[in-house]
C-alpha cells in the first residue's frame, strides 16, 4: 500500500498507518496506567500490534464483512483489535461491559458477531455461560489471562496467541497486509454502535469510515487539535462518543489517548494527565460536581467559607458574560481574587490545569452546571448529535456559549425543523441505516434527512435549542405545555439529586420522583450524627425529605409558577439499567417508569395520601428473588 497521508485517508486503519508513517516512535499515540505506571506505545507501536492482530485473525479465518464484539474498560489492546477487524473490511461491535447477561447475549447474537473479544476473566466468563445461546460465535478472545490459567476451551484463546499466529502468516503471506488494509472505502461499514433503547430492543446503527472521517473533520474545524493534545479514554467503548474521539478524532489529529487503569482511579489519572480536551455526558459533570461539594464540605472552615463566598460570585460572573451583559468592576475584580484562592485551586484538583476545550453532549445539561464549571475556568460547551450522525451535529464555538443552546452546526451540517418541531439533520456524517431493521432505518432517514425524534427551535442567533423527546413534550389538564427533562435538569443541579423522574402529563400540576446521591447525603448524613442502615432508610428519613424538599424550592424559584413541582416522593431504590429502568447511558425509560412506580405516581396526585406502600423485588446473588414491602413518603412543596 502505498503512503498515504492522514488528509486524505479515507479509512480508520489507514489514518492509523498515516500518522505511523509521519511520527514514528518520535510521538505517544497511545497509554494506559497499569499496576500505577504509565505504558506509552508509540504511533509506529500501535501499527504493529494492529497489524499482527489482524493477521492473526486472518489466520484464524476473519473476513471482510465479519463482525467481532468487543467487551471491556479501554484498553489499547482492544482499540488495536478494533482497527485490525477494520483493516481487514470487518466491523467491531462495541458492547457495554456492564450489561447483564439478556443484553450482552441481544448484541453479540443480534449482530451476527464470529468473535468475541474480550478484556478479562470476567467477560470471557459471562461468555461461556451464554456460549451454547450464541451459534454465530466461533472464537472468544481474551487480553488479560489472569485467572484463566487452567480455561480449557478449543474456542477460547488469547490476544497474545493471536499476534503469534499473526507474525507466522505473515511470512506465508507475503504482501497480504498491504492488500488487505488498502482495499478498505470510505463507504466501508467501520463500526455498529447499538443505541441504548430507551423505547425497546437496542438498534444496530451501522456507521462507515467516510461518516466519522468526515464528522471529525467538521469537528476539527472547531476544535483545532494536534499531536501535541492529549485527551481520556475512559466513557464505555461502546457509547458513539469514545469511538469518535478515541478512534476518528485521535488519529485524524494525531494526538494521544490515554486510557484509566480502572474506572475507580479516572480521578486520580486525569489529574496525573492533565488532558487538553475532554468529552463527557452530563452525568460525569454531575458526578464531578457531586464531588466538589464533598470536598467543599469536607475541607477546613476558612476553605469553606472562602469557598461559599466567591462561589456564587464567580457563578454570576459566569451567567452575565454568557448572556453577553456587561459585568459590573467590582464583580471582576472579586473574581480575580477568586481565581487565585478558590477557582485555581479548585480546578487543579479536577484535573483541569491544562484543559483548553470540556465538551459535554448526551443529554441537556442544566445551565447552573454550566456556570458551576465556568465560574472554575473551564471552558465548557454543549454539542448536540445522536448516535446515527457521529455524536455531533452542533457545537457552541468559544465565545458565543448560550446557556440555554447546544450551539450552532458544525461545518457542513444542515438543521432544519419539521412542521411539528422536530429536529432534522442531514450531512456526511449520517449513518448508513439500522443493521437488519430496513422499517425502522426508512422512518428515521427520509429523503437524506436524519429525524432525530428531538424537538427544538433555533434562536435569534441561529443556536439550536432542544426542548426534549417530541414524545415526551407534556400537557397539564389545563393545556400548559412542560418538558420533563427541562425541569428534571433543573432539580438535578442540586448537589443532592442523583436523578429526577417529573410526571404530570393530563394532570393538575407537576410532581416528581427523586433519586438521592447517596454518596452526598451520606456524608451530609454523619456530620449530622444521622444513623441509617443503608439507601432506603435514608432516602425516607423526615430529614433527608426536608433537605430535598427546600432543594426542590430553590429549584422552583427559576421555573414558570405553571412547571413547578408541587409534590414529591423519594425512590426507595435507585433507578438502575439492570432494571430496565434506565439505559446504560442513564437516559430515563418513562414507559418502563411510569408503570412500575404507577402506585408511587397515583399517591403524588391524591391529595390525602401521605405515603404510599410498594412492592420491591429483591434479586440475590444467587438468582433467588423475594418480595419485600417499603413505605415511600409523600410531600408538599410549600409555596409551588
Amino acid at each position: 500500500m502505498s503512503a498515504i497521508q492522514p488528509e486524505t485517508a479515507d479509512t480508520l486503519p489507514k489514518l492509523l498507518l498515516a500518522q505511523a508513517a509521519r511520527w514514528g516512535d518520535r510521538r505517544v499515540a497511545i497509554r494506559e496506567k497499569e499496576f500505577g505506571i504509565w505504558q506509552s506505545h508509540s504511533w509506529q507501536d500501535a501499527a504493529r500490534h494492529v497489524e499482527r492482530i489482524a493477521l492473526g485473525l486472518a489466520s484464524l479465518g476473519f473476513r471482510r464483512g465479519d463482525k467481532i464484539a468487543v467487551i471491556g474498560d479501554n484498553r489499547p489492546q482492544l482499540y488495536w483489535t478494533m482497527f485490525a477487524a477494520q483493516a481487514l473490511g470487518g466491523a467491531p461491535v462495541p458492547v457495554y461491559q456492564d450489561s447483564i447477561a439478556a443484553e450482552m447475549h441481544y448484541v453479540i447474537d443480534h449482530s451476527e458477531s464470529r468473535m468475541v473479544i474480550c478484556e478479562d476473566q470476567e467477560q470471557v466468563d459471562k461468555i461461556l455461560e451464554m456460549k451454547d445461546k450464541l451459534p454465530a460465535v466461533e472464537l472468544v478472545l481474551y487480553d488479560d489471562p489472569k485467572g484463566m490459567r487452567h480455561y480449557d476451551y478449543p474456542f477460547l484463546l488469547s490476544l497474545d496467541r493471536v499476534q503469534e499466529l499473526g507474525l507466522r502468516f505473515a511470512a506465508e503471506h507475503e504482501g497480504f497486509w498491504e492488500a488487505e488494509a488498502g482495499k478498505g472505502r470510505a463507504s466501508d461499514l467501520a463500526v455498529i454502535n447499538y443505541t441504548s433503547g430507551t423505547t425497546g430492543f437496542p438498534k444496530g446503527v451501522m456507521i462507515s469510515h467516510g461518516a466519522l472521517i468526515s464528522t471529525a473533520r467538521s469537528f476539527l474545524e472547531i476544535e483545532p487539535l494536534d499531536e501535541r493534545d492529549e485527551i481520556m479514554a475512559y466513557l464505555p467503548m461502546a457509547w458513539i462518543g469514545d469511538s469518535f474521539f478515541s478512534m476518528a478524532v485521535a488519529c485524524l489529529a494525531g494526538c494521544t489517548v490515554n486510557c484509566p487503569e480502572d474506572a475507580s482511579t479516572v480521578r486520580q489519572d486525569f489529574r496525573e494527565i492533565g488532558p487538553t480536551m475532554t468529552f463527557a455526558p452530563p452525568r460525569i459533570w454531575e458526578n464531578i460536581l457531586s464531588q466538589s461539594q464533598v470536598r467543599i464540605e469536607d475541607a477546613d472552615r476558612l476553605q469553606r467559607a472562602l469557598t461559599k463566598f466567591f462561589l456564587p460570585l464567580g457563578m454570576r460572573k459566569a451567567r452575565l458574560e454568557l448572556e453577553g451583559k456587561p459585568v459590573p468592576g467590582s464583580l471582576r475584580a472579586l473574581c480575580a481574587i477568586g481565581r487565585w484562592l478558590v477557582f485555581g485551586p479548585l480546578r487543579d484538583q479536577l484535573g483541569f490545569r491544562r484543559i483548553r476545550s470540556a465538551i459535554t453532549g448526551g443529554a441537556a445539561l442544566g445551565p447552573e452546571m454550566m456556570q458551576f464549571f465556568r465560574a472554575l475556568g473551564v471552558n465548557l460547551k454543549q454539542l448536540y448529535g445522536a448516535t446515527e450522525c457521529c455524536a455531533p451535529a452542533t457545537l457552541h464555538r468559544d465565545g458565543q456559549v448560550k446557556l440555554e443552546t447546544v450551539g450552532a452546526p458544525l461545518p457542513g451540517v444542515e438543521i432544519a425543523l419539521s412542521s411539528q418541531g422536530e429536529v432534522l439533520i442531514r450531512c456526511g456524517g449520517l449513518f448508513s441505516g439500522y443493521y437488519k431493521n430496513p422499517e425502522q432505518t426508512a422512518t428515521t432517514l427520509q429523503e437524506g434527512w436524519l429525524h432525530t425524534g428531538d424537538a427544538g427551535l433555533f434562536d435569534p442567533d441561529g443556536h439550536l435549542v432542544i426542548i426534549d423527546r417530541v414524545k415526551d413534550v407534556a400537557k397539564l389538564n389545563d393545556g400548559t405545555v412542560f418538558a420533563p427533562q427541562y425541569i428534571e435538569n433543573k432539580l438535578k443541579f442540586s448537589v443532592y439529586v442523583k436523578e429526577a423522574v417529573a410526571v404530570g402529563n393530563q394532570r393538575p400540576y407537576v410532581a416528581a420522583m427523586i433519586n438521592i446521591d447517596m454518596e452526598v447525603l451520606a456524608n451530609w448524613a454523619e456530620r449530622r450524627g444521622l444513623a441509617y442502615s443503608g439507601y432506603t432508610d435514608l432516602a425516607q428519613n423526615p430529614a433527608t425529605y426536608r433537605l430535598i424538599h427546600d432543594e426542590i424550592r430553590r429549584t422552583n424559584e427559576t421555573l414558570a409558577p405553571s412547571q413547578r413541582v408541587k409534590r414529591f416522593a423519594i425512590l426507595h431504590k435507585e433507578l438502575d439499567p439492570d432494571d430496565a429502568e434506565i439505559t446504560r447511558t442513564r437516559k430515563l425509560r418513562r414507559g418502563f417508569i411510569n408503570e412500575r412506580y404507577a402506585s408511587i405516581i397515583s399517591a403524588l396526585y391524591d391529595p390525602a395520601a401521605a405515603s404510599v406502600t410498594v412492592r420491591a423485588t429483591v434479586t440475590y446473588e444467587d438468582g433467588r428473588t423475594s418480595e419485600t414491602e417499603r413505605q415511600v413518603r409523600i410531600m408538599d412543596v410549600e409555596g409551588a
